[in-house]
């Protein structure tokens, strides 16, 4: 018994062998040209296990070699052994398309079609068949026949999608999505998916303008229908027409009773882009349903932080802007009371008053008396420690704001907050001059778990690194960190004179792409976007391989994209860190924002 196991081992161990040495030189001679040759170990190999690939190549020699009835004879056999097999159908058509027997290939055609049973996976592939070799006209019988055959029993809407859309006919594959979605909702996201590998939502076209139409004639049709509602809003915030979305679920809310919870999402939608008026409008609709809404709470502080926002991201300098910014916070604190969960309403009212308001005495009181305050947790009370500490730096007040920040490195030594305080101290030494003291903090900053923090403390001590020592008595160091803690403190003037010395002093000093950047996230502080762009532009044009180069490029892109509107400028800077600085820690956030300016999900980036 176990001799002749071991002969019928050697057996089908002989057979495979010699499939696969067959194969192999069929497949040589095939892609050598010498078709005479590869019939016969094609011939061979089919014979033992025929597979589409073998056989449509058998095929191929055969009509290389002039053995067409060999290869009408091999089609024809393959079809009567597996008739759903519908590729075998289409390639014996194309077989006699190809030698002048045109009548012959509709004759298999039609039979083909003719004969499709009541299955929806029959009908699919024959389609899919048909599509493959371009054979539109067929690929759209064979689907009005699948239709009939199935009598609503499976939807055709995608494929009749995907035929529409493969000729040209936009108008009719955007009816034929909505039709699907007329019937099977749940589909919504799939169709959204390939909609926006479709169009180009960031750009006006003709086949845009068909969609919205299409989408319009159903919510006109259709009101009551929420499928159509929600693709119409998913197509005005593909389109960044973000208070025609507001309009359209504004609209939906009050006619199914929704208590506000779509509109909120398109208010921290428009928030997320910037659109600060359409969410305050958003967040104002929810305040208004009352106060017995759940969303109430939520929304209020919405809007109040849509306005620390606006002024914050976009660097506001509108003082009537401001003031109104402030009351409004403090009208809100008088209303819910100064307690744990309106902490943050407290720290942001703080940060407008000192930054934005000149109004650093009351901020820091402000402050100090949410410290007094009893119920905050240990977080809470650190956060506010460290916005206190922060005004302090820009009032000068530096050992005082050192004492706080060296209370929560204490009290959080191993956590992202502890490891921030630690990072702001560190630069206190620096501003101070005691750049050998800094050095030592950011060496431990370096291994902080918070990735910015670590990449901040790096850049930090690269800089030290590189420049402290330069010329003898440290002078252009010094003037350079003292022009920092002035761009701090918005003593922009004073800081700007240290600059210009150190380039008219210390020319040679390696400082100058660190005074470009300096001067340029300043210049942004103020609202002065222009300067900025000049200085970044600046330092990309001399210093693109040096270590600022991927964050000058950064923030050309966020001004462009946030402050110019200019998206295809934008896109192009953060293109460039994708592809020129792939180390670089902005790659992150530079895909995400690409991608979205794209508008096509895609998951890799152009070439």
């Amino acid at each position: 018994m176990r001799q002749l196991s071991f002969i019928l081992f050697l057996f089908i161990s002989t057979l495979a062998f010699a499939q696969g040495s067959d194969e192999q030189l069929a497949n040589l001679y095939f892609d050598r040209g010498e078709y005479a040759k590869a019939v016969t170990y094609f011939e061979r190999v089919v014979e033992r296990a025929p597979s589409k690939i073998n056989i449509f190549r058998l095929v191929t020699c055969y009509e290389e070699t002039d053995q067409l009835r060999d290869a009408e004879k091999l089609l024809k056999k393959q079809i009567d052994r597996y008739p759903f097999e519908y590729d075998f159908h289409i390639e014996l058509g194309a077989f006699y398309t190809d030698h002048d027997e045109a009548d012959k290939a509709d004759k298999v055609y039609n039979q083909l079609i003719d004969d499709l049973p009541a299955s929806a996976n029959s009908v699919i592939r024959a389609y899919n068949a048909f599509r493959s070799k371009n054979l539109n006209e067929y690929a759209k019988e064979t689907l009005d026949r699948g239709q009939k055959l199935l009598k609503n029993t499976y939807p055709l809407d995608l494929q009749y999608a995907d035929f529409y859309g493969a000729t040209g006919q936009t108008e009719k594959m955007f009816n034929a999505y909505l039709d699907l979605l007329d019937r099977y909702p749940n589909y919504t996201n799939y169709v959204q998916n390939i909609l926006s590998r479709q169009i180009d939502f960031q750009e006006e076209s003709a086949t845009k303008d068909q969609l919205k139409s299409a989408l319009l004639e159903r919510v006109q049709r259709n009101p009551n229908n929420p499928t159509y509602g929600n693709m119409l809003t998913w197509f005005f915030i593909q389109s960044k027409q973000f208070s025609a979305a507001l309009t359209q679920v504004i609209a939906s809310d009050k006619r199914e009773n929704g208590q506000g919870y779509r509109v909120m999402d398109i208010g921290l939608i428009c928030l997320e882009n910037r659109d600060y008026e359409t969410a305050r409008k958003a967040f104002r609709y929810v305040v208004n349903l009352g106060g017995d809404t759940p969303l109430y709470y939520k929304a209020e502080l919405a809007m109040l932080n849509s306005r620390y926002s606006e002024i914050t991201e976009s660097n506001l300098q509108d003082s009537s802007i401001i003031a109104a910014a402030i009351q409004e916070y403090k009208q809100a604190l008088s209303r819910l009371g100064v307690k744990r969960n309106t902490i943050e309403l407290v720290k942001e009212l703080a940060h407008l008053e000192a930054y934005y308001g000149r109004q650093i005495p009351a901020a820091t009181q402000r402050l100090q008396n949410a410290l007094e305050l009893g119920g905050l947790t240990d977080v809470q009370r650190a956060e506010v420690k460290m916005k206190l500490a922060d005004i302090q730096v820009l009032s000068g007040e530096m050992w005082e704001a050192s004492l706080y920040y060296m209370q929560i490195d204490k009290d959080f030594k191993y956590e992202p907050i502890g490891q921030e305080a630690k990072y702001k101290n560190a630069r206190i030494f620096y501003y101070d001059g005691e750049f050998e003291f800094a050095q030592a903090q950011l060496n431990v900053l370096k291994q902080a778990t918070t990735k910015l923090i670590a990449n901040d403390a790096m850049q930090l001590s690269i800089l030290i690194t590189e420049n402290y020592g330069m010329d003898s008595n440290y002078i252009a160091m010094n003037w350079f960190a003292k022009g920092e803690m002035m761009i701090v403190q918005h003593r922009y003037e004073e800081a700007y004179a240290y600059f210009d010395s150190i380039q008219t002093e210390y020319s040679y000093h390696g400082l100058t792409d660190d005074i470009l950047m300096v001067k340029a996230e300043a210049e942004m502080q103020r609202g002065n976007y222009t300067d900025a762009v000049a200085f970044l532009e600046e330092l990309l044009k001399f210093y693109a391989f040096d270590r600022l180069a991927d964050k000058a490029l950064f923030l050309l892109g966020d001004i462009h994209q946030f402050q110019y509107n200019e998206l295809e400028k934008a896109k192009d800077y953060y293109k460039r860190i994708l592809f020129d600085y792939k180390g670089s820690l902005y790659v992150g956030e530079a895909r995400k924002r690409f991608r979205d300016l794209r508008g096509d999900g895609q998951e890799k980036e152009e070439s």
